[in-house]
């Protein structure tokens, strides 16, 4: 399969200096004049419940976990689970299968992540997050899960919260720095906040704020990029843009590729950055099109890779997604390469719900 490059983005947002040149050279000089390819069809393989919320716009992010060690969540054995909420209501935790394995009714969570690496009352805890619109709790929600628990009631559990002065908290997503945990928090209007998370000697959340900076307008989806010290963001109708995660590095920002029409549509929404070997991409979820688009992000600069669209197949296909994440390695034995999960506005059978794509299959799709 032939890929084509797209031209540069940089035509419209402008960088300066060895930024610009590097970009330059590997996103425009192989591409001058070519529009993208067409983007390449994919199957889901199966889809979860529509959410509880029917009726309205509800299902917006996912969050996936996965261990080779078997772990018991709400009474059964997974290898691993998928995090999804309902804007309207709550948080669900899947399973691998697609099957609701837990329903945390805790209010309006709109993007949610999940990461290791953070000891609770001595013990390895995972810990989920997720910006939360309850009216007077506007902030972080956050939950844990023991993966090690054995107790028949072990399950997520909330946690706490991290309060925030943004107007409306939307977009949310966790890193790994310096053998801690930060916690990037975007508002609506472009506002960001970074967090550094830790516990008190009572085993609660305690934050310190470590930056803020304006993206410039609205703004949602965001990924981290731990191996490369990068931050993606989402302008929804500009641009697609890395900055860097540590906070020393402020406002500082390169665009990876505008919203023109063709190789993004606006809006943008979710983003994901997934491990496969020694090489990493970038996915971005074009709501106005129904694409994602995807770049290979681990040399100098970020570099086209191609578009994919989730078409029909063993369920419905999906349009107008706004949350997505992907886990690169084996998940669970059904994905042993990589598992891609996407929000679908218009399902088929019922109202949202999430789709979960075997990466194989598109990177397959894609020639990569």
């Amino acid at each position: 399969m032939t890929r084509h490059l797209s031209p540069s983005p940089l035509s419209a947002l402008s960088v300066s200096g060895p930024a610009l040149l590097a970009l330059s050279l590997i996103l425009g000089a192989c591409a001058t004049g070519e529009r993208p390819a067409p983007a390449v069809p994919v199957m889901a393989t199966l889809e979860t419940p529509s959410v509880g919320t029917a009726g309205e716009d509800a299902a917006d992010d996912p969050a996936i976990w996965a261990t080779t060690t078997p772990a018991r969540i709400a009474g059964t054995t997974v290898n691993g689970f998928v995090a999804g909420t309902d804007k309207k209501a709550g948080l669900y935790i899947y399973g691998l299968d697609g099957a609701v394995l837990q329903f945390l009714p805790e209010g309006l969570l709109n993007n949610v992540d999940v990461v290791e690496g953070l000891i609770v009352d001595g013990r390895p805890q995972l810990v989920l997050g997720a910006s939360d619109r309850t009216v007077g709790r506007h902030g972080i929600a956050l939950f844990l899960f023991d993966p090690a628990g054995t107790d028949a009631d072990n399950a997520v559990r909330p946690w706490g919260h991290i309060a925030t002065d943004v107007a409306l908290p939307y977009g949310f997503c966790f890193g790994r720095r310096d053998a801690g945990v930060d916690a990037i928090l975007i508002g609506k209007d472009g506002e960001v906040r970074q967090y550094r998370l830790t516990t008190d000697a009572a085993g609660q959340p305690q934050t310190r704020e470590l930056r803020r900076f304006a993206v410039g307008s609205i703004s949602e989806g965001c990924a981290v990029d731990e191996a490369d010290d990068a931050l993606y963001i989402n302008q929804e109708d500009v641009a697609v843009w890395r900055y860097g995660f540590n906070p020393v590095s402020g406002a500082t920002r390169q665009s990876v590729a505008a919203v023109d029409g063709t190789t993004l549509t606006d809006d943008l929404e979710g983003a994901t950055v997934l491990q496969d070997g020694d090489r990493r991409f970038l996915i971005v979820s074009s709501q106005g099109d129904s694409t994602f688009g995807v770049w290979r992000i681990d040399g100098p600069a970020p570099v086209w890779a191609g578009r994919f669209r989730v078409v029909g197949g063993p369920v419905d296909g999906v349009s107008g997604t706004d949350g997505i994440d992907a886990l690169g390695g084996p998940v669970g034995s059904a994905f042993p390469e990589g598992l891609v999960v996407v929000q679908d506005d218009v399902n088929d059978s019922g109202t949202q719900n999430f789709k979960y794509i075997d990466w194989r299959d598109i990177r397959t799709a894609l020639g990569l």
